[in-house]
């Protein structure tokens, strides 16, 4: 299969490109596309076989749920049932935005393998040009995880799709570089308090100035995922990533440590070192650019520095943690 990039701007025919988009993913193929956390690979949410074609390009555990795209708010309402006071005050406050909502889907109105067979789903509608035209012209949900080889940095520009997907997908919509950078907070609204299944952008404390008091969920591999992020190890460059205290005579002696052994190591962190081999910034917006670039160098071994203060609950914190599958270096 040929991958086709395609720049989404005002140097090209936008109209035709949104409609060559639609085309495909009505015939039941998929679409790279940009949001504003990271680039989503979509399918027709109501059809299991163009579902089925995400989980094959990314090669994504079935029981692994995906979170819907839809256009608007009203688009949202029409698809799940029994949504609460709160869902509604939150989709007032953060929508088109980095918010997901598990909600009661339902019955029957999305294909099984969106919602890993659960009776609940995950909606959002993003906050990004392309993303919402695409949903516009397409008038159909879109399940869109990030667009990804499976446990890999998610994406945060076309080229890093077209790295993971190039000859299994038909078509990548290229909006530039997310402003996020990380995936959306997912709250779980089908429970008194909600619960914040995968923290992101839109903070707790945000949420709770809207809606009071929310809970943050533990990580309990044991119970099926109503979320992406909360059982599989994600997010992981291809060299052994360690969590490091944020304090510099510490990283300079796991860096000296690291080369006696005849290794390279790469630190991702605020500042620089430059008895490191590699140095590449550690913000929320530049964390999965900066994992990719690791990957692009020679590096055995990556050091990410963790401020002490850093909540657990955090969101940058929380893909740090899975990145490196809780693994600190000592």
């Amino acid at each position: 299969m040929k991958t086709e990039v395609i720049s989404v701007d005002k140097n090209v025919d936008e109209e035709k490109c949104y409609a060559q988009a639609v085309e495909i993913l009505r015939s039941g193929d998929v679409v790279a596309f940009p949001t504003e956390t990271v680039y989503g690979l979509g399918a027709d949410a109501t059809n299991s076989e163009a579902v089925s074609k995400i989980f094959e390009a990314k090669g994504r555990p079935a029981d692994n749920p995906l979170i819907v795209h839809v256009g608007s708010k009203e688009a949202a309402l029409t698809h799940v049932q029994e949504v609460s006071a709160k869902a509604l005050q939150c989709m007032d406050a953060f929508w088109p935005g980095a918010l997901t909502l598990i909600m009661q889907e339902k019955p029957g109105t999305f294909a099984g393998n969106v919602t890993a067979n659960l009776d609940t789903v995950g909606i959002r509608v993003p906050n990004h040009p392309v993303a919402l035209k695409l949903l516009q012209e397409l008038k159909l949900p879109l399940a869109a995880p990030s667009a990804n080889t499976s446990g890999k940095p998610s994406p945060t520009l076309a080229e890093h799709v077209y790295h993971d997907m190039n000859g299994k997908i038909p078509l990548i919509l290229d909006g530039g570089a997310t402003e996020i950078g990380i995936e959306s907070t997912v709250l779980d609204t089908t429970c008194e308090p909600p619960v914040i299944l995968r923290p992101g952008k839109v903070s707790k404390e945000q949420i709770e100035q809207v809606i009071g008091m929310v809970r943050s969920a533990s990580q309990n591999k044991t119970n099926a995922p109503k979320s992406p992020g909360m059982k599989y190890m994600h997010y992981a460059p291809s060299a052994p990533l360690y969590l490091i205290e944020n304090e510099a005579r510490l990283i300079e002696k796991a860096i000296e440590y690291v080369q006696k052994k005849g290794k390279r190591v790469a630190v991702i962190s605020e500042s620089e070192y430059p008895t490191a081999d590699y140095n590449f910034p550690l913000s929320t917006e530049s964390l999965y650019a900066s994992l990719r670039k690791c990957d692009s160098t020679d590096a055995d071994l990556i050091l990410a520095s963790v401020e002490s203060g850093m909540q657990q609950n955090d969101a940058l914190m929380n893909r740090l943690e899975k990145a490196a599958d809780h693994k600190w270096f000592s």
